[in-house]
C-alpha cells in the first residue's frame, strides 16, 4: 500500500444514492465535524497515562453468560433478608423477582491508569461503560393487588477508584478493597409499570437520573468510599502479637568435647518461624557447669505456632563449632505474664524416637516469660494495623522497640553482577534480608525488631545495599551498591517513618526504609 494513501468517509447523502456515495478525505474535515463523527474514542486514545486492557474486556465477554448468573443470584440472596425486613413497614405482602438477567452485553473497560505509592496498596481507576439489555422484573403484592415494574435499557458510564489494601502475604494477598467514584456517574435506564413507560412521563426522567446520581455521589463519590472487607486482620497481617523474655541461667553435667580439657560452651536461641538471626550468650571457657545469667528478648508473631530452639555449643578458635545439645519450647506451653523457670535435658536433636537422645548430655535452665500486647495495643482493622503498635509490658523502662521495615529498592546496579540484599547494623547487630538474584528493583518486604534499654533519638542505623556473585573465582564476589546512614530522632519524635532514601555511592538508587518506635505509652 502507498504510504501517502488516506483516509475517506463515505458520506451518503441519501438512502436512495447509497450505491453512489459522496467520498471526501477526513482531513477536509474540521475538530467539530471528526468529534461528532467519532464520539466513541477510547480513553486510553485521549489520556495517555491511561492503559489499554482488550484481555479484561475480552475475558469478561467469554465469561459474562456465567458471571451474570452468578451475580444475579449473589443479588437475590442479598436481597432476599433487606426486603422481607422492609415489607412490614410498608404493609406489602410480598416482593418477588419475576426474572433477573443483566442481559448479554458485558460492561467495557475503555481504559485502565494505575498509581504507584509508598505504601501496601494497589490503586487502579478504570474507566467503564456498560450499555446493556436486562431484563428485571419485580412483582409486588399489597391489598390484593399485584403490581409488576420492569427495568430496561441501562447505561452505566462511570470512573471508580478501587484501591487494594493493605498488601499482606496471605491470599489473595489484600485485605480490604475500597470503592470511589471520582465523578458522578452517568445511569440511564427504562422502566415500566404494568407496561407502561414511566419514563416518558415530563420531568420523570431527569428527575429519576439526578436523584440517583445525587444519592449514588453523597455515598461513594470521593474521599467516601464502599468497603469491604477480605481477610481477617489478625491472620493476614502477621504482627509481633508479644515479646517472649528469655533468662539463660546455667547448664549442668555438660559433656567434655576438648580433648585436652573441659568444654568452652556457650547457648544459641531461636524463634522458629522467624527471618531473625540467632541471639548468643557468651562464652564460659573450660567449665561444663557454667552460670550465664544472661537475658534476651524476642518478638513473638505467633505464639500457637513459635517455640524457642534452645542449643547449646562448644566453641573453637579454629573449625567448627560442635553442637552439644538441644532442645525447644513450644510457646503456646507457656502462660502469658507468668515466669516459667525449666530444667531441659539436651539432646541430640528433636526427634524423640532418635535411640542417640538416650544418651546423656547434660541439662540446661532457662527462665521463660511471655509478654503478650495487651488486647486495646493491637489493631482491631486494617486501618489501625497502619499506626504503630504499643510495646509490651516488660519493655525496659524508658525504652522501647524499634522496628526497622525494609520495602524495596529501585535503580540498584553493580558493575559485574546484580544479586541485592539488604545489610542492616544498629548498636553492633546485624541483620540482613534475603538475596534477590539479577534484579535492578528487588522488593524484600523484610522487618526487623531492635529492643532497646532508651529512646535512639542520637544514633542512625546504617543500611547497605549489597550484591554477591554467584559465580566461583570471579574476581569482585561482593560489591556495595549504595548506603544511607538514617538518623532515628525523627522516628521517635514521630512514631513512624516511610520514606525512600537516595543511596551514598549509587547513580540513581533509592530504597524504601519504614521505621517505626514502639513505646509501652
Amino acid at each position: 500500500m502507498d504510504h501517502n494513501t488516506c483516509l475517506y468517509l463515505l458520506d451518503p447523502v441519501g438512502r436512495e444514492k447509497l450505491e453512489d456515495p459522496v467520498i471526501r478525505p477526513l482531513v477536509e474535515r474540521d475538530t467539530q465535524s471528526l468529534q461528532q463523527l467519532l464520539p466513541e474514542i477510547p480513553i486510553w486514545v485521549k489520556c495517555p497515562d491511561y492503559d489499554r486492557v482488550d484481555w479484561l474486556n475480552k475475558f469478561l465477554e467469554l465469561m459474562w453468560p456465567y458471571l451474570d448468573k452468578a451475580i444475579c443470584r449473589t443479588a437475590k440472596n442479598v436481597a432476599a433478608p433487606i426486603i422481607a425486613e422492609q415489607i412490614p413497614k410498608y404493609k406489602i405482602d410480598s416482593v418477588e423477582f419475576e426474572t433477573l438477567t443483566l442481559g448479554s452485553l458485558p460492561p467495557t473497560f475503555q481504559g485502565m491508569k494505575v498509581y504507584v505509592t509508598d505504601e501496601k496498596e494497589l490503586m487502579m481507576e478504570p474507566y467503564l461503560k456498560w450499555a446493556s439489555n436486562p431484563n428485571v422484573t419485580v412483582a409486588v403484592k399489597a391489598f390484593g393487588l399485584k403490581a409488576t415494574v420492569q427495568v430496561i435499557d441501562l447505561q452505566i458510564f462511570a470512573a471508580p477508584r478501587i484501591t487494594l489494601k493493605p498488601l499482606v502475604p496471605s491470599f489473595p494477598c489484600f485485605a480490604k478493597i475500597f470503592v470511589s467514584l471520582m465523578e458522578k456517574p452517568h445511569v440511564d435506564f427504562g422502566l415500566k409499570l404494568l407496561g407502561a413507560d414511566l419514563m416518558s412521563i415530563p420531568g420523570l426522567y431527569r428527575f429519576v437520573q439526578e436523584t440517583i446520581k445525587d444519592q449514588v455521589a453523597n455515598m461513594y463519590l470521593w474521599p467516601k468510599a464502599l468497603e469491604v472487607q477480605i481477610l481477617d486482620p489478625s491472620k493476614a497481617m502477621k504482627r509481633p502479637v508479644g515479646i517472649l523474655h528469655v533468662k539463660i541461667l546455667r547448664a549442668m553435667k555438660l559433656r567434655k568435647k576438648d580433648l585436652l580439657g573441659a568444654s568452652d560452651p556457650y547457648v544459641k536461641l531461636k524463634l522458629t518461624e522467624s527471618k531473625l538471626p540467632s541471639k548468643k550468650t557468651t562464652v564460659k571457657h573450660s567449665n561444663l557447669n557454667p552460670e550465664w545469667n544472661e537475658e534476651f528478648s524476642m518478638v513473638v508473631k505467633d505464639p500457637e505456632s513459635q517455640a524457642l530452639e534452645i542449643s547449646v555449643y562448644d566453641w573453637e578458635q579454629i573449625g567448627k563449632h560442635d553442637k552439644m545439645g538441644t532442645n525447644s519450647v513450644p510457646l503456646r506451653d507457656l502462660t502469658p505474664d507468668e515466669s516459667k523457670t525449666m530444667t531441659l535435658d539436651l539432646l541430640k536433636n528433636m526427634d524423640l524416637n532418635d535411640v542417640q537422645n538416650d544418651k546423656q548430655r547434660g541439662q540446661i535452665v532457662v527462665e521463660l516469660t511471655y509478654k503478650p500486647f495487651k488486647e486495646e495495643d493491637l489493631p482491631k482493622d486494617f486501618e489501625e494495623a497502619g499506626t504503630v503498635l504499643k510495646a509490651p509490658e516488660g519493655t525496659p523502662p524508658g525504652g522501647g522497640v524499634l522496628v526497622v521495615i525494609v520495602h524495596q529498592a529501585e535503580d540498584v546496579e553493580g558493575k559485574n553482577h546484580t544479586n541485592p540484599y539488604v545489610r542492616i547494623i544498629f548498636k553492633g547487630e546485624e541483620r540482613k534480608t534475603k538475596q534477590v538474584k539479577k534484579n535492578r528493583d528487588p522488593r524484600w518486604e523484610e522487618e526487623f525488631s531492635f529492643v532497646l534499654e532508651e529512646p535512639p533519638v542520637n544514633d542512625k542505623l546504617h543500611v547497605e545495599v549489597i550484591s554477591t556473585s554467584t559465580r566461583i573465582g570471579l574476581l569482585h564476589p561482593k560489591e556495595v551498591l549504595g548506603y544511607i546512614d538514617i538518623s532515628l530522632s525523627d522516628v521517635v519524635h514521630n512514631t513512624r517513618i516511610n520514606e525512600k532514601y537516595h543511596l551514598i555511592d549509587s547513580k540513581n538508587g533509592r530504597i524504601q526504609v519504614e521505621l517505626q518506635w514502639r513505646t509501652a505509652k
